[in-house]
């Protein structure tokens, strides 16, 4: 029987529990908790600012793995440990996504992340192929 879904990671950043970093099954994608650790180290900066670039840089790393980018993602959750992050956020967001006629849709939820976690992407995406 073929194969109709595969695990995708992103180099240097690993979960603690047993799960991918996401999967894609067909021309879908789905993320697990993409979080801002930096890949070059494996550690999670306590910059709630550098969580916010590592985050998006390891959700772009995670689309090229699955054979798509950014441009292919239709809606991110967004987990904040508090409010005061989402300015970290929307700078991103803003540097990712300039043009506000050409955005995924976005909904933004508190969550008290673990392990000093701070700020946590989930994203669900349709590859063009």
């Amino acid at each position: 029987m073929a194969r109709h879904r595969r695990s995708l990671e992103v180099s240097g950043v690993k979960h603690a529990a047993p799960i991918p970093m996401g999967a894609r099954v067909g021309n879908m994608v789905f993320s697990s908790g993409i979080m801002g650790q930096d890949p070059a180290t494996g550690k999670l900066p306590e910059d709630p600012e550098q969580q916010a670039y590592f985050a998006f840089q390891n959700m772009q790393a995670m689309m090229q793995e699955a054979g798509g980018d950014i441009g292919d993602i239709g809606h991110i959750t967004v987990f904040i440990k508090d409010n005061s992050l989402r300015e970290h956020v929307n700078k991103q967001w803003l540097a990712f996504y300039p043009d506000e006629s050409d955005r995924p849709a976005r909904h933004a939820i508190l969550l008290d992340l673990p392990s000093g976690m701070l700020v946590q992407l989930e994203v669900i995406a349709v590859l063009k192929d």
